[in-house]
């Protein structure tokens, strides 16, 4: 592995490719089934490690929201996963062979691929521009995936999003 992944970037100018540690998220409780419809619903708020996959010129519009996926070490997510223990399942990932993650190297250590990173696009939550932006220039240096790993990721995020099924095809071809 020749090229960085990743440049160190400080402030809150946002770009997609942001990885954002300790984002405080609200996370909706689901009720249970015997609870109103009207009746009061709790939220939690947790911590996370996000990437921004907002679009970086959207980024510098006035948008009210960035959209953003949680990222997770390997072992972070066979913990809750644990069928990407099995031999192979990371290799599936890395060829974009497993629907809606994406691996990128660790900016920490890019040489080995068990610290890589794991991209949730199924996942996708959306954060008020105000409280991301602010958050980002508290961190203080922070990681931001650079060219031409930030165009993969970008078009990671877009196949994922772009498939479409369709119900019947033209008949193959004699």
């Amino acid at each position: 592995m020749n090229e960085p992944w990743w440049v160190q970037v400080n402030g809150g100018q946002l770009a997609q490719g942001d990885l954002l540690p300790d984002c405080l998220l609200p996370v909706f409780v689901d009720p249970t089934p015997n609870d109103e419809v009207d009746s009061p619903r709790d939220v939690e708020v947790h911590t996370q490690r996000l990437i921004v996959v907002t679009q970086s010129c959207d980024l510098h519009k006035s948008i009210e929201f960035v959209a953003l996926c949680p990222i997770h070490t390997l072992v972070e997510f066979e913990d809750v996963n644990p069928a990407f223990t099995k031999k192979g399942r990371w290799e599936n990932v890395r060829k974009g062979r497993e629907e809606g993650l994406h691996l990128l190297a660790s900016p920490d250590a890019p040489q080995n691929n068990r610290d890589a990173l794991v991209a949730d696009f199924g996942h996708i939550v959306s954060v008020p521009h105000a409280y991301i932006t602010r958050h980002a220039a508290e961190l203080g240096p922070r990681w931001r995936l650079d060219s031409p790993f930030l165009e993969h990721f970008s078009q990671a995020f877009a196949r994922f999003f772009m498939r479409v099924g369709l119900p019947s095809s033209l008949p193959e071809f004699d």
